[in-house]
C-alpha cells in the first residue's frame, strides 16, 4: 500500500473499557468549547489567530448561547479540522488533541481496534476523551493563571477527577469538577479576536448596509 508504514503502529497502553456515561449535547460542545478558547489564545497566535481559526470559533460560540448544541459541535468539528491544517504553527500538546485525528494510511487489521465490539469501541473512546479533558484541564490552568486569571483553586480538583478515573472508571460525576473549570474559563478568559482589520471590517459592512 503505498504511503503505509512498513510494520505495525506500536500499540497503545491498554486503556480500560468502562462503559460509557450518556453525556448531554450541551457538556459535549462546553468541553470542546472552552479549552479551544484558551487554544486560540496560546502565545503563538501573537494575540491574533487568523480568522479562518475564529470563524468557526465564533459560529460555535454562538451557536452554544442560542441553546443550538447541534450546530455548535458542528461548528467546533469545522475548527477541529482547520486546527489540523499544516499552515498554523503547530499547537502544543495537549491541545494539539482538538484537532481532528487523521491516522496514517494502514491496513485495516493494524488497526488496534479492528474487529472489536462497538460497545468496546465506543468505552476506549470515552477514556480517551477523559484523559484529554484532565490534559487539557491541566494546562488549561496552568495557561490562565500565567496570563493573569487565577484557576489554580480548580487544580485540586482536577487531580480529584483524575484519581476518580484512575479507581472507578467514568462513572457518573467524573466531569462535575472538569465542568465547572470550562464554565469558569468561559466567564474568566476573554474570548480570542483576530487582528484589527478583521475586527473592524464587520462594522464597516454594517454601517454600510444601515446607509443603504
Amino acid at each position: 500500500m503505498p504511503g503505509a508504514p512498513n510494520r505495525p503502529p506500536p500499540k497503545d497502553p491498554e486503556v480500560p473499557s468502562t462503559p460509557a456515561v450518556p453525556e448531554t449535547p450541551e457538556r459535549l460542545a462546553l468541553r470542546r468549547l472552552a479549552p479551544s478558547r484558551i487554544a486560540l489564545r496560546l502565545d503563538q497566535w501573537k494575540g491574533a489567530p487568523n480568522p479562518d481559526l475564529l470563524a468557526p470559533f465564533e459560529r460555535a460560540e454562538t451557536a452554544y448561547l442560542a441553546g443550538d448544541y447541534t450546530a455548535a459541535l458542528q461548528a467546533l468539528d469545522q475548527l477541529s479540522i482547520r486546527f489540523a491544517e499544516p499552515r498554523w504553527p503547530t499547537l502544543p500538546e495537549p491541545f494539539r488533541r482538538l484537532r481532528v485525528p487523521i491516522p496514517p494510511p494502514m491496513p485495516p487489521h493494524w488497526d488496534p481496534e479492528h474487529g472489536m465490539a462497538v460497545p468496546e469501541k465506543e468505552a476506549r473512546k470515552a477514556r480517551r476523551h477523559a484523559d484529554d479533558q484532565l490534559a487539557l484541564a491541566r494546562a488549561s490552568v496552568a495557561w490562565a493563571t500565567a496570563h493573569g486569571t487565577d484557576l489554580s483553586s480548580f487544580a485540586p480538583r482536577v487531580e480529584e477527577s483524575a484519581a476518580l478515573l484512575e479507581t472507578g472508571g467514568l462513572v457518573p460525576g467524573f466531569y462535575k469538577h472538569l465542568d465547572a473549570l470550562w464554565l469558569a474559563v468561559r466567564e474568566q478568559v476573554a474570548k480570542p479576536t483576530g487582528p484589527p482589520a478583521a475586527r473592524v471590517a464587520p462594522a464597516a459592512v454594517s454601517g454600510e448596509v444601515s446607509e443603504a
